[in-house]
């Protein structure tokens, strides 16, 4: 919601200073997000008028001027502009002025004549990107005069941040009810007072849903001046508050419906073909909208329609067909409540959203429509003339306000201030809540614009509000100190996201909902748990996996030259329950587990002297799996299998005790093209539960013996994978109790014979060298060599057993 400070001070004034009053809102909920000039600051302009003009001796699309600006001598001016004529009153920067974009004005020479200063267009002082001439002035105002106080150009704009209930502050009025009930200071409503009807005409009008729409008002006006100019006062505010003037018909209807957040529709009536109908569309039908938008209806979108032609999207926006332009004559003004359930989430079907549909989906009273219309046409006749016809008013089905009770009692516990009764009284009475007491209890009828107040905490909100949230005093809970032991068998989740920022990886919070292709492309998805209302269209399913959304970090980085990203993100994934897939999707038939997933593309280190640069691989991404899993990483298993979001070579399931509990791979060729990246990140996603679920530490004796290195250097079939040789090891130690001096062993070598070419393709060796590295120790005695020499025997037997090794020479 923005506006200027000027609009809202005709209303309301209160003996505040402009931060002052911001602060204000800001305190009772309305934050005022941005408060800025009406127009950049500049100096050394005034008002100026052209008494005499002249072509340029030396340039054909020059002028020299002859410029009263009030100081009683005529200045020299030359200029290029091509609306500039003798008698039009425009700015004037004058030497040593200063124009936004810090441009100082001097002295200047222009083809051999002199300048004495710059008659200015409107974009050059800041105060539209209109540049196609000098902006032209009022002619009453006197040269001479500084052009900031003579606009009234030191006005603020306030642009408010309102959350999605408060609905009643999307006009001038709303805002200024809400500043009377924090000041004191007295409200001037403006004048609805009742035209004088002139004609009998009406427009039939026919409302064949009520559950669409409640109330259905309007007016014929005959015989308005569609050429009119709006006044210079009506655009200047409509331009402050973000709209720009197109025609005074259109003005006026902007214009009542930012003072008193009530949007109206005006209709050409010669263009209307005959009686009006409220009604839910039909499939099959079309609209071409003001926007120039054609779209296609269905039945859970309201319209007017005429002689049976769809006219107007209902509480959205009007048709173009029996859209007002200069040469309109005659008009129907039209006011109506529409349901905000019928209203909320179309314009984001049809991808636009519109002032109307903004507050209609939001709620917008419904008793004071006749009102508003006799405002609507009060101006109308006043800028454009014309004759009003009697207002026709339909009423059919209207909200019901239920009263709501709030106990002071429970008023004085929420807001932990001792809140008195009369204290209460006093602030409905300021924001005009009629109510009556029983006692402590307050009940409370909600008025026709505010639809926020439904329940008794609304009410406790509204008290807080006006009190005064500064005036709730700062009281530091008093309870029990009791210290909480951490569990060491479960990790939390910032434990978790400290884990992985210890590797090098910095957190990314991404959207819960993406692109359906995402889930095809990444996930293999076909049938992804999708949204009613999405906030966009390439937003319309709820993810399942987290790998989508890391690569587009990466790619968002890599575009601004980044060249070393490490990205993880902790968040829920939506998967359809088994049970219930093939019935209607609810809240049950959706599992969100919780999933970590990380991507790191680039460099393995960071460019530095000391070690050569190198892409980051698979084999680091896995050490940093592992370092996640702690003391359970030598449970894990990495197993050969393809992923949609994989390269099918380079992926691996992730298996704990037999279980699957994640991915690891390089992305795909086909998608990191599709990125645009040169070269393939490496991504893992793993079951945030197991990785909660830790191990309690084991108490173990340290022994005091020396450790014994062994090398065991054999040859294996070249599609055995190293870990199946580790669990063939892990299996005998456990087995055979003369094997239990094995702690540890490792794979430290891998050789393999280089392809020999033939007459055909080169033959890939049949067989591989693995070489691993064993420490044996004893907690009791030193080891000798016999005993060290019949471990390794009984190791070399069952690796040969299982796996057909044998010893390399």
């Amino acid at each position: 919601m923005q506006f200027p400070e000027s609009w809202l001070r005709s209303l309301v004034d209160p003996k505040l200073s402009t931060d002052e009053l911001a602060h204000t809102l800001t305190m009772a909920g309305l934050e005022v997000d941005d408060l800025q000039p009406a127009v950049p600051p500049f100096s050394g302009v005034v008002v100026a008028r052209i008494e005499d003009i002249a072509p340029h001796p030396d340039a054909d699309k020059l002028r020299v001027c002859k410029v009263n600006d009030g100081s009683g001598e005529l200045l020299q001016i030359v200029c290029g502009a091509p609306n500039a004529a003798a008698g039009i009153t425009v700015p004037l920067a004058r030497i040593g002025a200063r124009l936004p974009g810090d441009m100082k004005i001097g002295k200047a020479k222009m083809r051999g004549v002199e300048s004495f200063g710059m008659l200015c267009s409107a974009r050059e002082l800041g105060m539209s990107q209109d540049h196609s001439g000098l902006m032209l002035l009022p002619e009453s105002l006197v040269p001479g005069t500084d052009i900031r106080q003579a606009l009234d150009l030191e006005d603020m704009v306030f642009t408010l941040k309102l959350t999605p209930n408060r609905a009643d502050c999307l006009s001038i009025l709303g805002v200024a009810r809400e500043v009377t009930a924090l000041t004191g200071a007295p409200l001037t409503v403006p004048s609805m007072t009742p035209v004088a009807v002139t004609i009998d005409d009406r427009l039939p009008v026919k409302v064949s849903a009520p559950d669409l729409c409640g109330r259905f008002a309007g007016r014929v006006i005959r015989g308005v001046n569609a050429r009119a100019a709006s006044p210079d006062w009506m655009k200047t505010r409509l331009e402050r508050a973000g709209m720009r003037s197109i025609s005074a018909l259109v003005d006026i209807s902007n214009y009542v419906m930012l003072e008193l957040g009530r949007p109206t529709h005006v209709f050409d009536l010669d263009k209307v073909p005959g009686e009006l109908e409220v009604r839910w569309g039909r499939a099959g039908e079309n609209l071409e909208l003001l926007n120039g938008q054609t779209i296609a209806l269905d039945e859970t979108v309201g319209v007017i329609t005429a002689a049976g032609q769809v006219e107007s999207l209902a509480g959205i926006m009007g048709g173009e067909a029996t859209s007002v332009t200069l040469d309109t004559q005659n008009i129907f003004v039209e006011a109506a409540f529409w349901w905000a359930e019928a209203i909320a989430g179309r314009p984001r079907r049809f991808k636009f959203s519109s002032e109307a549909s903004h507050r209609y989906e939001r709620g917008v009273d419904y008793a004071t429509i006749p009102e508003h219309l006799e405002r609507i046409t009060a101006l109308i006749l006043q800028i454009c003339g014309g004759q009003a016809g009697p207002l026709q008013d339909q009423v059919l089905a209207l909200p019901e306000r239920k009263p709501v009770r709030m106990r002071l009692a429970r008023c004085r516990r929420v807001l932990g201030v001792p809140v008195t009764g009369e204290e209460a009284a006093d602030i409905f009475t300021r924001l005009s809540l009629p109510f009556t007491r029983e006692g402590d209890d307050f009940i409370v009828t909600p008025p026709s614009y505010r639809f926020d107040i439904n329940i008794e905490e609304d009410l406790i909100e509204v008290v807080a509000r006006i009190h005064g949230f500064e005036s709730i005093p700062d009281v530091p809970p008093m309870a029990r100190a009791k210290m909480r032991a951490e569990p060491e068998t479960h990790r939390g989740p910032h434990a978790l996201r400290r884990l992985v920022a210890a590797r090098d990886y910095q957190e990314v919070v991404n959207y819960s909902f993406v692109e359906a292709d995402w889930e095809r492309d990444y996930a293999g998805n076909d049938e992804p748990v999708r949204l009613l209302n999405p906030i966009a269209s390439h937003m319309s399913v709820m993810r399942s996996s987290l790998i989508a959304g890391l690569v587009a970090n990466i790619r968002h980085n890599a575009n601004r030259k980044q060249t070393r990203v490490r990205v993880f993100e902790l968040g829920g994934v939506f998967l359809r329950d088994a049970a219930v897939a093939d019935g209607p999707l609810s809240v049950a038939g959706v599992s969100q587990p919780m999933r970590l997933a990380g991507a790191a593309w680039g460099p393995a280190v960071a460019e530095q002297w000391g070690e050569a640069a190198r892409q980051v691989d698979f084999f680091d991404v896995k050490m940093d799996v592992q370092a996640l899993f702690g003391t359970r990483a030598n449970s894990l298993r990495f197993t050969a299998a393809p992923h949609p979001a994989l390269h099918p070579g380079r992926s691996a399931r992730i298996e704990l005790d037999g279980k699957a509990v994640g991915w690891i791979g390089e992305l795909h060729p086909r998608w990191a093209q599709q990125a645009e990246l040169a070269h393939a990140p490496v991504v893992f996603e793993l079951d945030a539960a197991v990785l909660q679920a830790g191990v309690m530490p084991v108490v173990g004796e340290i022994s005091r013996q020396p450790v014994v290195l062994r090398d065991l250097a054999l040859w294996v079939k070249a599609d055995t994978p190293a870990q199946a040789l580790l669990d063939t090891v892990e299996r005998a130690v456990r087995a055979d109790a003369k094997l239990a001096v094995v702690r540890d062993v490792r794979l430290f070598d891998v050789w393999r014979e280089k392809p020999q070419g033939g007459q055909g393709a080169a033959q890939t060796p049949a067989e591989k060298s693995l070489a691993f590295r064993f420490w044996l120790q004893d907690t009791e005695v030193t080891l000798d060599e016999a005993r060290v020499s019949e471990c390794m025997a009984r190791l070399l037997e069952a690796l040969s057993a299982a796996h057909g090794a044998r010893l390399r020479d």
